[in-house]
């Protein structure tokens, strides 16, 4: 089991918020990367039934007796499975009662570059009223078919946003304005799935929060290197789906202040 370095100074303001289902032993190295450069480092284990909440408490253990301070990580279960959106909500509302502002998202299993915490929560800094959003860079072993097919999705949300500048709509490494995300999710039953990513950067866009886009490498791990992916084509595209005819009707009522908006914004452009 991978050993946890001392936490970093933390920040009172931006945390690291990992969603977790059945992650295998990939939340326990995505922790140690994240809280190397970060603290805190917060993770909601979405009803997670192999064991993963285990290993990560007992390697938490063994850090808190080698160091004797905290590691700089805090857990949260949920009871059951409830979706990806529903775990990071629960993170926000907490996030929100302990007086944090921002939170960087990012993935348990192992995707996502800790290496850009740091780039991304300076960013958020500098521009506390935007959104700090991934702009994935693939290497040679993404499926094709992914990365293809994010295309279809990417299209309608710079459709339902007016090209706002959401360059990609599902890469999950994303710092959010914690009061504005919690306010838009609990506002409403959806963005609760894989729906998500997609509808948070859209309606955030809507309400008023600008978009920043930066580029962050992504990697997809083998079976032999643990990798995991809970996404079903079938279903989530169907998912997906449903979800721009929402965002579709909700972007033609919304259309004439979008496009005042958007005209204001030309000079300053």
């Amino acid at each position: 089991m991978p050993e946890l370095a001392a936490a970093p100074v933390p920040s009172r303001t931006h945390l690291v918020l990992i969603p977790s289902y059945n992650s295998g032993r990939l939340v326990v190295e995505t922790v140690q990367t994240a809280r190397a450069v970060w603290n805190p480092v917060w993770v909601v284990f979405d009803g997670s039934d192999d064991g993963s909440d285990v290993l990560l408490e007992q390697a938490l253990g063994q850090a808190a007796q080698r160091t004797q301070d905290d590691t700089g990580v805090r857990i949260i279960k949920l009871p059951a499975n409830q979706g990806k959106g529903s775990a990071i909500l629960t993170g926000l509302k907490a996030a929100r009662a302990n007086g944090f502002t921002h939170a960087l998202t990012m993935d348990a299993d192992g995707q996502h570059p800790p290496d850009f915490i740091a780039r991304f929560m300076s960013l958020s800094r500098e521009h506390p009223d935007a959104m700090i959003l991934g702009r994935p860079v693939f290497d040679a072993n993404a499926p094709s078919l992914r990365v293809k097919g994010r295309r279809i999705s990417n299209w309608w949300t710079n459709l339902e946003t007016l090209w706002s500048g959401v360059d990609d709509s599902l890469f999950g490494f994303r710092v959010y304005p914690v009061a504005a995300l919690a306010r838009i999710m609990s506002s409403q039953p959806w963005m609760r799935r894989f729906d998500f990513d997609v509808e948070a950067a859209v309606r955030l866009c809507w309400s008023g929060v600008r978009p920043i886009s930066v580029d962050a490498p992504v990697r997809y791990l083998s079976l032999d290197e643990g990798g995991v992916s809970h996404f079903r084509y079938g279903r989530d595209n169907v998912l997906l789906t449903w979800m721009h005819c929402r965002l579709l009707l909700g972007f033609l009522i919304r259309l004439p202040l979008l496009l005042i908006r958007k005209f204001r914004s030309w000079p300053a452009q």
